[in-house]
């Protein structure tokens, strides 16, 4: 059998919908064969196959006055013509669902795809079943699956990727940040102007004058306002503290040195003398004992901070003690503590003879039955540990003198339980769904006995503009120039124990606010140790010393 095309017909045959070619034929034979058809049918019902002298038209009626048509060769045999008729009939109305004049022209590619599943290029029919035409058209391949699964695996791959490369850039953009807000802490260059604006507070105002909060919109419900750069209280690079000197008495300007002019004086020491009192200065703040420049006040740099103290000149007694906690806190953002741990340190810096033939006597009787399970306490190895356990005396094994000029770390203590917090914060941002977040945000002092100073609460707002502030405990600045936003507390203690705050914000990411970190002076340590007193080894006679008790937050965030 040799099939010339393949038509789905309409209107009794006078219409093609869908006519498919199998051997060489150029259109207006096409269209002339198919004009034919409806003239040659005629009115007989008998008979599904016309021919002529060139060609055989074998046909079915289908619905709604539709006609499927095979025109083949005059050679061809009849009974197959008719068995891919048959077949044919029954593939159409599977592709279509329904056979109208709509459904074949909205299904004519699918149509024809059928047909030569049926039929080859020649007019040679398939030994094919319908339920394999179905399988066909369906084009099921498992090596497209593998494929497409395979694609999209990557694609969620290179997506993850994407997300942790953001991130990672957020967190070097944040540690960036905190670098530069940072820069003007403990021992660091001088850091250049943020240009901060718009401080504001919740608390009566204060007396007025320069440098008071008055000059800053400081009010009644957290208001907030401005300062001319470099004028009275201002920001300036002159001051960049502009209320840390608030309610103190104005120091008097020192007088300028005399110089006596003299002549040249063989073996003299000339300049050597300031040369020799800068490589001391160098030295003493290598030991930490330049003081109000080791201890990070302001370690956000947001001028937040009290001024820092003079550094000394020289030690002015024969023996220096540094009693440290450092605390390192991980919180929730709901504010429950998830780790925390206190690091202590008792060291010991012999500044002359004197002060190196010492004893240093803690109240071990004291803070040992007070620290139960979860504290340790080591002594450095050249430190007579036996002594320490009977009487709570610190001295180097041997009765050897302490190196001069030198800290010696002679105790360390070590806790990590989570009531070592001193204080705790959470935030509450919450999307108002109009482009504005509000935030809350609350701190709560955890240790009644403690008592926190210049305590900065600084967080990211996630954009340049400024919050609006709706109440406050406190005082903050916002630095546009960041996004970033610094809450202060002069002072948080058992009679302050706790505050709160609530801004709105332009902005819709609520992770936008973290993480939130908390820094903070404080002389309350942790564990209740103490040093009784420094005694010559020899003669137990007392020996002066400059002593310093301080808490030193090392990483105390809220996320």
């Amino acid at each position: 059998m040799v099939v010339l095309s393949a038509s789905i017909l309409s209107n009794r045959g006078s219409k093609a919908l869908v006519s498919r070619q199998f051997v060489e034929m150029n259109r207006l034979r096409v269209e002339g064969l198919l004009a034919a058809f409806p003239k040659l049918m005629g009115h007989s019902k008998q008979h599904t196959f016309v021919e002529t002298d060139a060609v055989r038209y074998v046909y079915q009626p289908l619905e709604n006055g539709m006609f499927l048509l095979l025109i083949t060769t005059k050679a061809s045999n009849i009974v197959e013509d008719l068995g891919t008729l048959r077949l044919l009939a029954k593939v159409v109305p599977d592709v279509t669902g329904s056979v109208s004049e709509h459904a074949v022209n909205e299904h004519a590619f699918e149509i024809i795809f059928a047909f030569d599943e049926v039929l080859t290029t020649g007019g040679y029919k398939e030994d094919v079943t319908p339920s394999a035409i179905r399988t066909n058209l369906e084009m099921h391949s498992h090596e497209e699956e593998m494929a497409l699964m395979l694609k999209k695996s990557k694609e969620d791959a290179a997506r993850e990727q994407m997300q942790q490369q953001a991130k990672a850039i957020k967190d070097r953009q944040m540690a960036a940040l905190r670098d530069n807000l940072m820069s003007g802490g403990a021992g660091g260059p001088a850091r250049p102007q943020t240009g901060m604006v718009g401080f504001g507070g919740g608390g009566p105002p204060a007396p007025g004058g320069p440098g008071g909060f008055d000059m800053f919109g400081q009010g009644q419900g957290g208001g907030g306002g401005g300062a001319q750069p470099g004028g009275p209280g201002g920001y300036g690079a002159a001051n960049d503290n502009p209320y840390a000197n608030l309610g103190r008495p104005t120091e008097p300007e020192p007088e300028a040195p005399k110089i006596v002019a003299k002549g040249m004086k063989l073996g003299g020491f000339g300049g050597k003398a300031g040369k020799k009192d800068s490589l001391m200065a160098g030295m003493l703040a290598e030991d930490n004992l330049a003081a109000g420049k080791g201890n990070g006040a302001d370690p956000f740099g947001m001028g937040l901070a009290a001024p820092a103290a003079p550094v000394p000149a020289a030690p002015s007694a024969p023996a220096t003690i540094l009693v440290e906690e450092r605390v390192s806190v991980q919180m929730s953002r709901e504010g429950e503590v998830r780790s925390s741990e206190v690091k202590g340190t008792i060291t010991y810096t012999a500044n002359t003879d004197a002060g190196a033939q010492s004893l240093v006597a803690v109240n071990k009787a004291v803070y040992a039955p007070k620290c139960g399970a979860g504290w340790s306490f080591a002594t450095h190895p050249k430190v007579d540990k036996k002594a320490y356990e009977k009487s709570g005396t610190l001295a180097l094994k041997g009765g050897k003198p302490y190196p001069v000029g030198r800290p010696v770390g002679i105790l360390r203590w070590n806790y990590a339980g989570e009531d070592s917090a001193p204080f705790t914060v959470n935030c509450w941002p919450e999307d108002e769904g109009s482009g504005t977040i509000n935030v809350n945000m609350e701190f709560e002092l955890q240790r009644p006995d403690a008592a926190l100073t210049d305590v900065n609460i600084l967080f990211p707002l996630g954009t340049t503009d400024a919050p609006a502030i709706e109440s406050i405990d406190g005082q903050y600045k916002h630095d546009p120039s960041t996004g970033m936003m610094c809450w202060h507390h002069d002072v948080v203690n058992g009679d302050n124990g706790s505050g709160s705050l609530e801004f709105s914000v332009a902005g819709s990411d609520v992770d936008a606010f973290f993480p939130v970190q908390i820094a903070f002076t404080s002389q309350s340590l942790a564990c209740p140790i103490e040093v009784t007193g420094v005694t010559n080894s020899g003669t137990g006679a007392a020996i002066p010393n400059n002593m310093t008790v301080r808490v030193v937050p090392d990483s105390y965030t809220c996320a």
